[in-house]
C-alpha cells in the first residue's frame, strides 16, 4: 500500500548543493539541525528537519543533531528527549552521537580570549537600558561604549573574573568590537558572553558565563565540518556576524550559511513562547495535546510521518515568506490515510435498533474487507437481532436529499442486510430511544432485481460492540491568523471553543478491541481515527479524530 516515492522537485538549496558537489567544492555535504531544548518542536521545525536531513540523505552526506543549549535557565531534559523522539519518528537518523553546543564551551571560551587578545572583544558594563540607547536605531548610528577602549589586560582580567563567578547576572557582558555605525544592527558590537549563574543540564555548575547564539552557531558548525548551514530567513541579517566570527578566529573549517523561508501555517501559532503559554495556562492538555502544532501532538492525533514529509515536500523551499493553508496539510493526511488506513465502524451517537423478524438468539458472523481497494484481509462482525446505528441516521422529517432511514423507509446496513423502519419508540420527553425494524433475508450483500436502496449506514452489534470515548479534534483557533483575528483580538481570544468535543458512550465494532496506538483507522462515514496514546487503557478505549473525511472549513 505504500506509494512509490516520486523524484523530488528541484529548489534553490538542492541546486546549490548539487553545484557544490559537481564543482568539487565539497567531496560530501554535512548539514545540521540545531534546535534549542527549550520547548517541543512544531510543524515549522518539521520543515527544517525534512530539509536538513533530507538533503543529507539525498546527496549521501551526513546531518548532525546538535542542541543549541546556551541558555540553561530555559532548557530541560524533557525537551531534549522529545526532540530526539520527533526526529526519529519523522524517519531520520543523525550522524554519529547527539551533539550539544555545550560540548564546545571550552573551545568557545578559548576563542573569546583570543578575540580579547587581538583587540576585537571587550568587557562592557553598560546596563541593558544604556546598551539599547548606545546602540542607535535603523536610521541613526550607535555610539561607542565608554568601556570600549579598555586595555587588553584589563579585558582579560575582567573576563576571567566573570568566568570565576565574581559578578552577578547582567552586570557585565563580553562584546565583539566591530562597528557601532554599521548599517546592520547585528554588527554594532554584539554580545558574545553573558553572566548566568544557572545549573546546566550537560555541564552542571562548571560555567557561570554562557556564549550567545550568534557566537556559538558558526563556530560549532566549523568544529563539526558543516558545509551547508541552513537557517530560516530571520537569520539572514545575522549572516555577516556569522562570517565575521569565522573570519576572525582560527576555525578548522569555513561553513556557509544559507537561508530559506520559514513555514507559516494558518489557524496555528508556532511561537514557542505562545505554545508554552497555552500549556502553562492549561488552555490545552500539554505539549502533545492533539490540537497543538507540535510534532508530538500530530503523532498523538494520528498524523503519519509520511504525510508530514509529503506536506513539507509539497509546499517547497523558497526565499519568499508566505502562509500555507491548513487544508494542504489536511489533504496530505487524508491522502496517506485513504490508501493505508483499515476501515472499521464506530457509532458515535448510538440508537438501539431491534430487528423484530430476526430470530432471537441467532448470530451470523459476517466478513467485511479491512480496505475497499487493497487486499489486507477481513474483519469479522457479528450480526444479531439488536444493533446500534447513529441517531442522525433516522429522521421523522428529513431534509431534502436525505438518504437514510425515515418512517417506513429502507437502508442497507454496511456489508449486511436491507432493513425497514417500522416503528419508533420514544421516552416521556418524546426523544427516540429505539427503532423497531424488519430485515429482508434475501438482501445480504446484494439488491434483488428491480429493487433500489440508495442509503447505506454503518452499524455495530449491540451485545459485542465495545463502549468507547471518541474525541473530535478540530483546529485550535477559529481564525486564520490567530494573532490578529478578524477584530484584532489576541491569540488566546481566538481559541476555537469547538476544537475538542468529547463523546462518551460510543460503540465500536469488536475488531477495534485489539487496536494499538500506532494504528490508524477510517471510521466509515466519520473520519480517520487513532487510539489515544496517553489516555487509552485496556479497560477504556479512547479514540482521537485525526482528520475529517473532507474539508469542512469555509463551506
Amino acid at each position: 500500500m505504500n506509494k512509490p516515492e516520486a523524484t523530488p522537485p528541484s529548489h534553490f538549496l538542492r541546486q546549490i548543493v548539487q553545484s557544490d558537489l559537481n564543482d568539487g567544492k565539497h567531496s560530501s555535504i554535512v548539514t545540521r539541525f540545531p534546535p534549542e531544548p527549550n520547548g517541543y518542536l512544531h510543524i515549522g521545525h518539521a520543515k527544517s528537519i525534512c530539509l536538513n536531513f533530507g538533503l543529507a540523505r539525498e546527496f549521501g552526506g551526513d546531518c548532525h543533531l546538535r542542541f543549541d543549549d546556551t541558555n540553561p535557565a530555559k532548557e530541560e531534559q524533557e525537551y531534549i528527549d522529545a526532540i530526539k523522539q520527533d526526529v526519529e519518528w519523522l524517519g531520520f537518523e543523525w550522524a554519529g552521537k547527539v551533539r550539544f553546543a555545550s560540548d564546545y564551551f571550552d573551545q568557545l571560551h578559548a576563542w573569546a580570549i583570543e578575540l580579547i587578545k587581538s583587540g576585537k572583544a571587550y568587557v562592557c558594563e553598560l546596563s541593558p537600558e544604556q546598551a539599547r540607547e548606545y546602540r542607535g536605531s535603523l536610521t541613526e548610528a550607535g555610539k561607542n561604549s565608554p568601556f570600549r577602549d579598555r586595555s587588553v589586560d584589563d579585558n582579560l582580567d575582567q573576563f576571567a573574573r566573570m568566568t570565576a563567578g565574581e559578578f552577578t547576572d547582567g552586570v557585565k557582558v563580553l562584546r565583539a568590537k566591530i562597528d557601532m555605525a554599521a548599517p546592520n544592527m547585528n554588527l554594532r558590537d554584539p554580545i558574545l558572553y553573558r553572566i548566568r549563574h544557572a545549573h546546566h543540564h550537560q555541564t552542571g555548575d562548571k560555567w557561570c558565563v554562557y556564549p550567545s547564539y550568534d557566537f556559538t552557531h558558526g563556530q560549532s558548525d566549523a568544529i563539526e565540518g558543516v558545509t551547508h548551514s541552513i537557517c530560516t530567513l530571520e537569520f539572514e541579517d545575522h549572516r555577516p556576524l556569522y562570517e565575521w566570527c569565522l573570519n576572525n578566529l582560527p576555525v578548522p573549517a569555513t561553513p556557509r550559511q544559507y537561508e530559506f523561508a520559514r513555514l507559516n501555517l494558518n489557524y496555528t501559532v508556532t511561537s514557542k513562547r505562545k505554545l508554552k503559554q497555552l500549556v502553562d495556562e492549561k488552555h490545552v492538555d500539554g505539549w502533545d495535546d492533539p490540537r497543538m502544532s507540535t510534532i508530538s501532538a500530530f503523532r498523538r492525533r494520528g498524523y503519519t510521518p509520511a504525510s508530514i514529509r509529503e506536506f513539507c515536500e509539497r509546499i517547497g523551499v523558497t526565499r519568499s515568506d508566505g502562509v500555507v493553508d491548513m487544508g494542504v496539510l489536511e489533504f496530505c493526511i487524508r491522502d496517506d490515510l485513504d490508501a493505508s488506513a483499515p476501515r472499521a465502524m464506530c457509532v458515535l451517537k448510538p440508537l438501539k435498533v431491534t430487528i423484530t423478524n430476526y430470530p432471537e438468539g441467532n448470530t451470523e458472523l459476517l466478513s467485511l474487507p479491512r480496505h475497499p481497494k487493497h487486499d489486507i484481509g477481513v474483519r469479522e462482525l457479528p450480526f444479531e437481532r439488536e444493533i446500534y446505528i447513529d441517531q442522525d441516521d433516522y429522521m421523522v422529517e428529513p431534509p431534502k436529499g436525505y438518504k437514510r432511514l425515515v418512517p417506513g423507509g429502507e437502508v442497507r446496513l454496511r456489508g449486511s442486510y436491507v432493513i425497514r423502519a417500522d416503528e419508533a419508540i420514544t421516552d416521556a420527553d418524546g426523544n427516540i430511544v429505539e427503532l423497531l425494524c424488519s430485515y429482508d433475508p434475501e438482501t445480504l450483500g446484494k439488491n434483488p432485481e428491480g429493487r433500489k436502496v440508495k442509503g447505506v449506514v454503518h452499524w455495530v452489534p449491540a451485545s459485542t460492540s465495545i463502549e468507547c470515548e471518541v474525541r473530535l479534534y478540530d483546529r485550535l483557533f477559529k481564525t486564520a491568523n490567530p494573532d490578529k483575528g478578524e477584530e484584532g483580538a489576541g491569540f488566546l481570544e481566538n481559541i476555537n471553543p469547538e476544537s475538542l468535543v468529547v463523546l462518551k458512550g460510543c460503540r465500536a465494532e469488536p475488531s477495534l478491541a485489539s487496536a494499538s496506538a500506532d494504528e490508524r483507522f477510517q471510521f466509515e462515514r466519520e473520519g480517520y481515527f487513532c487510539l489515544d496514546s496517553k489516555d487509552a487503557t485496556a479497560d477504556k478505549l479512547v479514540f482521537n479524530r485525526t482528520v475529517t473525511l473532507r474539508d469542512s472549513w469555509g463551506n
